[in-house]
């Protein structure tokens, strides 16, 4: 996918979180800057797994499936937000999954 398919796709993640956080947790992400991390996943089965351990514990997660009103097809799987959550929270989730290179 190209950067600007990918920044696309995790604008939407992010607007998503963002609308389905909880008040509080909405505040403290603010006040706290507004953290926001992209990792790379290489399979879709990697992303679902990311966010079935989410959701074992808890931990607001979206998965982004595209419109396809620009150049994906309808229905395609592009990215997955988390949180806002307690950062050791989520880093116990996507520790081990490397950040966008």
């Amino acid at each position: 996918m190209s950067t600007r398919k990918l920044t696309v796709q995790a604008c939407h993640a992010s607007v998503a979180a963002v609308l389905g956080a909880k008040k509080d947790a909405l505040e403290s992400w603010n006040v706290e800057g507004q953290t926001k991390i992209v990792l790379e996943v290489n399979s879709l089965a990697e992303l679902h797994n990311l966010k079935t351990r989410c959701e074992q514990v808890g931990i607001l997660n979206v998965l982004i499936s595209d419109a396809g009103r620009t150049e994906l097809a309808p229905g395609a799987i592009t990215a997955l937000a988390i949180g806002p959550a307690d950062d050791l929270l989520i880093d116990k989730i996507t520790g081990s999954t490397p950040l966008l290179t």
